[in-house]
């Protein structure tokens, strides 16, 4: 029989035997909103919780206003954003100068020229100050105190120095911050690294409740929310939005930070799926370009693979990694000269902190239950010593595994990255 999984800007397409035992779960059809601009201009003029953003938009006296986006890997269609506020800019006749489009890198690399042009689209990037936020550029950065959970608080500069804050985000469930969106664009997006570092601790991450799905009593969620909701960091107005499987925007709401709910419990009706048994295999991915570009973010799809995957079973996963293995530092840590699980010990032990050691901490708990195979345009011999295996394509792994578990084993195909998710129910 056929298959197909997202793959980069593409699809790859694979025939598995009928004889084997494969089950697959698409992810539900969501609707695109026919005109998304035209949506999101309804949205700001009728916002939930809020005034309208042009009311917002005129009791502005001096200064900037600071619209925070998304960086190069989310598959949010920020330059429609930006289009439709754009109309309320010139409407208000706010000069370009005072308009600056902050991208919230987080702890990711600075966003490349051609990079920002795909995101923000040519008008915006002609006309607007669009600024890469550097987490470790501490001359860029000011300091507010500490959370409850004593995560030190730097906050990007030009963000706080602005008389109007909007930020933006996409709202779908998230592998440790249980969904994304809303606080997100804060923390890590504009946060400095001590910070980040903080608030993605070892002890953070290793909390059961920093899963997919859950934000209730997950540290890292908490930790972030609270500094979202402090006096001088709250934004003035919020956008967020849910996207379908071809990247098309599907929800829409806009107003208050509390709005946030509103996209997670949409999240919660179409992404989980329940599941009666656990799987030999698990085939799965990113859901393609931009999640896809390295295989830092590719962390992510093994976590999904984790959910539904025996104890000694094998994680396919499938993402094009077209930008390699990602930041230095988490190539340092694949490469480092010790088993998964001494690597996750030390992370724990605090021996092992570093840049990124929370995606090396998550990427440890799940070779700790299971083999991962890549499939990817990253050569085998740069894939590191950390445990994980490469193969040629699908096929080829799924042999692979065949002699491992014999012709009986069970596959699960879950070919759309985040959009949908298993939930392992455990039956009587």
């Amino acid at each position: 029989m056929k298959y197909s999984i997202a793959y980069g800007q593409e699809r790859i397409e694979f025939n598995l035997s009928d004889k084997l035992k494969v089950d697959q779960i698409q992810a539900k059809q969501e609707t695109p909103i026919e005109n998304p601009k035209q949506a999101l201009i309804n949205s700001f003029s009728n916002p939930l919780l809020s005034k309208s953003l042009k009311e917002i938009l005129s009791k502005r006296k001096d200064g900037n206003i600071c619209v925070v986006i998304s960086d190069s890997t989310r598959p949010i269609p920020s330059s429609i954003i930006l289009d439709a506020l754009t109309v309320f800019f010139d409407k208000l006749n706010i000069l370009d100068e005072h308009i600056k489009i902050l991208i919230a890198n987080g702890m990711h690399r600075k966003c490349l020229p051609n990079e920002i042009k795909e995101m923000v689209g040519k008008e915006v990037l002609f006309r607007y100050d669009v600024i890469n936020h550097d987490a470790n550029d501490d001359q860029t950065l000011e300091y507010l105190g500490e959370t409850s959970l004593n995560t030190p608080i730097y906050i990007n500069s030009t963000y706080l120095e602005a008389s109007i804050k909007i930020i933006t985000g996409l709202v779908e469930p998230h592998f440790f911050a249980g969904f994304s969106g809303g606080r997100k664009a804060i923390v890590p997006g504009i946060a400095g690294k001590e910070t980040i570092l903080a608030n993605h601790s070892a002890e953070n991450i290793k909390s059961p409740n920093a899963r997919f799905g859950i934000i209730k009593n997950n540290p890292v969620y908490t930790d972030a929310d609270e500094i979202l909701k402090m006096k001088q960091i709250r934004p003035d107005f919020m956008i967020n939005v849910c996207i379908n499987q071809e990247h098309q925007i599907s929800k829409i709401f806009s107003g208050s930070h509390r709005i946030y709910n509103e996209l997670v419990q949409y999240q919660e009706k179409i992404c989980f799926h329940p599941i009666s048994e656990l799987y030999d295999v698990v085939i799965t991915g990113n859901g393609g370009y931009p999640l896809d570009r390295n295989l830092y973010q590719a962390v992510k799809s093994m976590a999904i693979g984790e959910m539904a995957v025996k104890k000694g079973g094998t994680i396919i996963s499938v993402n094009e990694c077209r930008d390699g293995i990602g930041l230095p530092s988490f190539e340092k840590q694949i490469n480092l000269e010790f088993a998964p699980n001494e690597i996750h010990k030390s992370i724990l032990e605090g021996k092992l902190n570093a840049t990124d050691q929370w995606q090396t901490q998550i990427l440890t708990r799940i070779l700790s239950k299971a083999d991962i195979y890549i499939i990817s345009s990253i050569e085998p011999e740069k894939l590191g010593h950390i445990g994980l295996k490469s193969a040629p394509n699908i096929k080829d792994a799924i042999s692979e595994c065949i002699e491992k578990y014999g012709s009986k084993l069970r596959i699960l195909l879950l070919p759309n990255g985040p959009k949908i998710l298993p939930v392992y129910q455990k039956t009587n």
